[in-house]
């Protein structure tokens, strides 16, 4: 892995880099980890890479790394930069036959990451988005449970996702992360929305395996900010079901709250990104079962991303690196791994936030997701 992004005091860096690490497949051998030469060698240094693999720019690092010995060389980049350099960045690396593991959003529009996966169609390479929450095993448990129709027909789909570290009570100059998730320059078209609401769009539809079709969404902007820290959206999937989205960095006392609730005609599941190791279903007729994760009666898909025996903890960092050992998998078989978020998942995101955007700004309407 050669990473790009992630300098010192930077949080997704280190979790990217302790995911792969736990994986015990992926090495990180490379990285460009700041704008400044000198910051990113001494940090390169700092984590065991070797001199003169630390480099002072993104493209030194692919270009060079691509002129080393195929056995040598890095395999792929990992991108943890600001979302403004997603996209060059990733264009950069196929553009040389590198694999790319990117976190989301995959670019700044719709029409770049449309750009990445025609890309992708003349290559053989693969492409990861970080969508860490489909890894959790016991999300692909509800997923499981749901494609054997055990809760019946889908009526309503329930997703929140409630931090509340952009809260006004917080000044922004004291949150390094605030300084550019709250510039469009740097951020985009959204802040909350491309942020957390992205997950929670795409963990709805992991575990549905439907596509969000229409939305009709209020957004809100606090103090005047720039961005959008808070939002509601109603939700219409292309199979019928329909949904409630709710995602917000202002709620006070909120740390990482992603809940999500499908409700069908025969029963219900309950899963809370907090309470990861748990999955709750209810029958129309019976009691709740509480399922565990690493328990023998999961699914397979479950049980082999399953890190630890039944009432041991398992969390985000070991979603993470489940992430990166399906990646691992896809490249070294080279088959698509289904469960892996890939780049479809990343042009369907951007899909969701430009519909999101423009239904607020038309009056809070119905928009159809481009295709």
């Amino acid at each position: 892995m050669g990473m790009i992004g992630g300098g010192d005091n930077a949080f997704i860096g280190s979790i990217h880099r302790m995911a792969a690490a736990l994986s015990e497949k992926i090495e990180l051998c490379a990285g460009v980890f700041s704008q400044d030469d000198e910051k990113s060698s001494n940090f390169g240094l700092s984590l065991g890479i070797e001199s003169g693999r630390c480099y002072g720019s993104y493209k030194e690092m692919i270009v060079k790394e691509s002129k080393l010995p195929k056995k040598r060389r890095i395999d792929f980049v990992s991108i943890v930069t600001p979302n403004h350099l997603h996209f060059e960045i990733a264009e950069f690396a196929l553009s040389y036959g590198f694999h790319v593991f990117c976190e989301k959003p995959t670019s700044l529009s719709l029409n770049e990451s449309l750009k990445l996966q025609q890309q992708l169609k003349q290559t053989e390479l693969s492409f990861a988005v970080a969508h860490v929450y489909t890894a959790y095993p016991m999300v692909i448990e509800a997923r499981n449970r749901l494609a054997n129709n055990e809760i019946g027909k889908i009526n309503k789909v329930v997703v929140d996702y409630s931090q509340g570290w952009l809260s006004p009570e917080y000044l922004d100059t004291e949150q390094k992360q605030a300084s550019w998730r709250m510039s469009p320059e740097r951020a985009g078209l959204s802040c909350c929305m491309a942020d957390i609401g992205t997950h929670a769009v795409n963990i709805a539809e992991f575990i549905l395996q439907q596509r969000v079709d229409c939305v009709l969404a209020e957004l809100t902007f606090s103090n005047h900010r720039p961005l959008d820290d808070d939002g509601s959206v109603l939700l219409r999937f292309r199979h019928g079901a329909k949904g409630i989205l709710t995602a917000s960095q202002i709620c006070v006392g909120e740390e990482n709250n992603l809940t999500i609730r499908v409700y069908g005609d025969k029963g219900s599941i309950k899963w809370q990104q907090q309470t990861s190791g748990t999955l709750l279903l209810q029958q129309a007729k019976g009691p709740i079962q509480i399922l565990t994760n690493g328990s023998d009666y999961l699914c397979d898909a479950a049980l082999a991303l399953s890190r630890t025996p039944p009432g041991h903890p398992q969390g985000f960092i070991e979603a993470f690196s489940n992430l990166y050992l399906l990646f691992y998998k896809q490249i070294v078989e080279g088959d698509k791994v289904d469960l892996l978020p890939q780049i479809e998942q990343g042009v369907a995101g951007l899909a969701f936030i430009e519909a999101v955007i423009e239904s607020n700004k038309t009056g809070n309407r119905w928009v159809t997701l481009s295709a």
